[in-house]
């Protein structure tokens, strides 16, 4: 799972360069096929479902799984979340990563702040002995108390060979409910957090894009950890400083 980690992470740091305004999200998802294949590794949502594509590309008021399209063109200032699955020798890490194509504006910015500060309060959270709530309730009452809205419909999951997994990790909660944390589970945090309500759209004519109800914004940051007896770990780093004390 770590290896398949390195191999999504490297695959992010890619499309940070790659990704220009007047790029269709369909191209970016052709690029993230090749760089997975490239690196003998295997697009986990690829038909997962009935999924046609490698990764779920969702811009601005998309919350999650966004479809690839040659029709959706990102332009300056665009905030993309970028979703995938790696699988590497029959065993997988999902991670989700957020970019601004060239200029983000200050609300974006912020936006992107906290949603990955929620994710780390969440995974401080994951440790020996904590309850999944205690990491929802981590994540909910810092955005919430900011003025966001933490998504309730999608949520966390326990992963390994298959992609979803007991337990659920839902990004909201009461501390010391839920199913005890221990040692060796492997889980995704990934919060969606919205700068206006809460609630998701039904799915879209696609039967997957799913948006904000109020058109609002929407960031996501992602990843795959495994709780330790000395910590959550982390398997989807993205920056190798500031994630040190999760990397042992």
């Amino acid at each position: 799972m770590e290896k398949a980690g390195e191999i999504l992470t490297g695959l992010f740091h890619e499309l940070e360069d790659y990704i220009k305004p007047g790029m269709s999200t369909w191209e970016i998802d052709k690029f993230s096929y090749e760089y997975i294949v490239g690196h003998n590794a295997t697009p986990g949502e690829l038909n997962f479902e009935g999924y046609k594509y490698s990764t779920c590309i969702s811009v601005n008021d998309m919350i999650c799984h966004g479809c690839p399209s040659k029709d959706i063109i990102v332009k300056d200032g665009d905030l993309i979340k970028l979703d995938t699955v790696i699988e590497f020798d029959g065993y997988l890490s999902d991670a989700c990563h957020a970019i601004v194509v060239g200029n983000a504006s200050p609300e974006v910015q912020k936006l992107m702040d906290v949603t990955l500060k929620s994710l780390y309060l969440g995974i401080d959270q994951a440790v020996v002995g904590n309850r999944i709530g205690d990491i929802g309730n981590a994540i909910q009452t810092y955005a919430e108390n900011l003025g966001y809205g933490v998504v309730r419909d999608y949520i966390g999951h326990g992963i390994g060979p298959t992609m979803h997994e007991l337990p659920d990790v839902p990004h909201y909660g009461k501390p010391g409910h839920g199913t005890r944390l221990k040692a060796g589970m492997t889980i995704t945090i990934e919060p969606m957090i919205n700068v206006g309500d809460f609630r998701c759209s039904d799915p879209a004519e696609d039967g997957w894009t799913i948006y904000t109800v109020d058109g609002s914004l929407s960031c996501q940051y992602e990843h795959t950890i495994v709780i330790t007896d000395n910590g959550p770990k982390i398997l989807t780093s993205f920056d190798k400083t500031r994630d040190a004390k999760y990397l042992y």
